[in-house]
């Protein structure tokens, strides 16, 4: 268990492991609704909980609150799966559990809140209950239904239950207090009506509980020790002891709060995701720019590098916005140590070496797959016709000038020295291709022509290299904070350029996903064939701190 992570909530777990309050293990729980994808805002709480369970010996459900058939389905559900597993985490049992397989302890624990007089039907419409709950500064008011007997209200919910009435006809409610200064406690709504199939029960039910209802009698059934959630559940919190206190369950776990994920140039909301995705805005839940867990996956961070940051924020009860740059850090620190190394050009310029020889001059040359690890050598394939980047050769070039220019030397990468002679311009004036010489015996680790470029610029062969689509992914958003009300105003028209180049033959045939392109970024093989995805830039201004 590692000492150096005192959290509040680690230090609240330590203390009820120290006062005996927690007998048989710490038990925690990760409660998604099956409504969309994960984002990186659920892999914080993922690794929170099922963190902190494994630090101190425990384990954690992985439960799905699946009450609302209108937008669940069993493709969020395996997407969320796959996504908890790839992080690296197990859950209790082989199969997750869900909110579904209590469907019938729930119903009966709203029985026995009717039959104690602690819940009643209620028939307003739903604008009806909205108008008299009040707002912030005005108190509810009583619903006129509030004082149906014991009898009536068993009656009307059974025969909600049995499908006897339309959506939006009855609502089951608690009997608290209309006129609480906690507007979660003003006779909250425990059940409705939803006459819609469940992607697990099917039609057997027409009444489906809240999640406030729901979920703290979850908990208490699978003996939850510590009931983890984010701040927007704070005054949440009374209701869910409310519930527990006044049904026959012997188990009250405690709910701790926690700030939520805010990460700027990107939102935090599965509704805003949906959008995005069904206005075409992106090419779906896993699009590369998304900050869902699918797609950072397929950009290409792995998952150490996501734990990495969910370590690094912490937990507190500050909300903030966190810097993208530190997101990306992580994924960079990660890549240094773990994608080889190679050659790829992203917009192609031909270079023609004139006094190239027709066969091989010498033995085949080779580049290090990585310039940090022991990761072995490639063969590069050279000949008379290369490519290197367009803007490694500047006609008119400025002052410091440290790549090609007419008449100028540079040396090509792990190769030899070249010197520009002539340029070859199409009608337009655009450069088409550099006829070059190059330098025998300049090859890189034996030269002996005592020439001293300035430069060095990446390249590759010809004959050889593979034609690759390269998709440039940036933020999906232009601004730090992304206006909700307006989000297509707030993308970024930049943030995915796609560029037709050419990868080294190595990298081609390698089983490796992820690489190093020197010069250019991280990389990684996109599930389309024959594409890779930028994952992170090489560098950017973001320094870390000592955590």
């Amino acid at each position: 268990m590692p000492d150096d992570l005192n959290d509040f909530i680690r230090n609240r777990i330590r203390d009820d492991l120290a006062e005996g309050s927690v007998e048989d293990g710490v038990i925690t729980r990760f409660p998604p609704e099956p409504n969309g994808y994960l984002h990186i805002g659920h892999a914080k709480s993922i690794c929170l909980n099922f963190g902190v369970a494994n630090e101190f010996g425990g384990s954690t459900f992985l439960r799905f609150d699946d009450t609302n058939p209108l937008k669940e389905s069993d493709e969020y559900v395996e997407a969320i799966k796959r996504d908890v597993a790839w992080l690296g985490f197990r859950w209790v049992g082989d199969e997750p559990t869900f909110a579904s397989s209590y469907f019938r302890e729930l119903y009966d624990f709203a029985e026995q809140l009717i039959r104690r007089g602690k819940a009643y039907v209620c028939s307003l419409t739903a604008e009806k209950i909205r108008v008299t709950r009040g707002t912030l500064t005005v108190p509810g008011e009583p619903s006129p239904y509030r004082d149906r007997t014991v009898d009536e209200n068993l009656e009307l919910f059974r025969a909600m239950r049995a499908g006897t009435y339309a959506d939006g006809e009855h609502v089951l409610r608690a009997k608290i207090d209309p006129a609480s200064p906690n507007i979660n406690m003003r006779d909250p709504i425990l059940y409705r009506i939803r006459h819609a199939t469940h992607h697990r029960t099917g039609d057997t039910w027409c009444i489906y509980p809240m999640y406030d209802f729901t979920h703290c009698i979850c908990d208490a059934l699978e003996g939850i020790t510590h009931s983890l959630c984010t701040l927007e559940f704070e005054d949440h919190r009374p209701l869910y002891d409310w519930v527990l206190d006044n049904i026959d369950i012997n188990f009250h776990p405690p709910q701790i709060e926690f700030s939520r994920l805010g990460l700027e140039y990107t939102v935090m909301s599965k509704r805003l995701f949906i959008s995005l995705v069904e206005d075409g805005h992106v090419m779906g839940w896993d699009d590369p720019r998304m900050p869902t867990i699918a797609g950072l996956r397929r950009r290409g961070y792995r998952p150490e590098a996501i734990r990495e940051f969910c370590r690094r924020i912490g937990v507190t009860k500050s909300e903030n916005r966190v810097e993208m740059e530190l997101l990306e850090f992580c994924a960079r620190q990660d890549l240094e140590d773990t994608a080889p190394r190679g050659m790829a050009v992203l917009d192609p310029l031909k270079v023609v070496l004139t006094n190239y020889p027709d066969g091989d001059p010498g033995a085949p040359l080779e580049g290090p797959w990585h310039a940090q690890q022991e990761m072995g050598s490639r063969t590069l394939p050279f000949s008379s016709t290369l490519y290197i980047e367009r803007d490694d050769f500047a006609l008119e070039p400025p002052r410091k000038w440290r790549r090609l220019q007419p008449d100028g030397m540079v040396r090509l990468r792990y190769a030899y020295i070249i010197e520009c002679e002539e340029v070859i311009e199409d009608d337009d004036g655009r450069i088409v291709e550099l006829r070059c010489r190059y330098v025998p015996e300049s090859r890189s680790g034996s030269d002996t022509s005592g020439l001293k470029p300035k430069g060095v610029v990446h390249w590759v062969d010809a004959e050889t290299a593979v034609p690759t689509e390269i998709r440039l992914f940036g933020r999906l958003f232009k601004d730090k904070e992304p206006a909700t009300d307006d989000l297509a105003a707030s993308l970024d028209p930049e943030s995915l350029v796609v560029s037709h180049g050419y990868i080294e033959q190595a990298m081609a045939e390698s089983p490796e996903e992820r690489f190093q392109f020197e010069r250019t970024g991280y990389f990684m093989r996109d599930t389309d064939p024959g594409v890779f995805n930028r994952i992170v830039k090489l560098r950017d201004g973001w320094k870390p701190n000592a955590n």
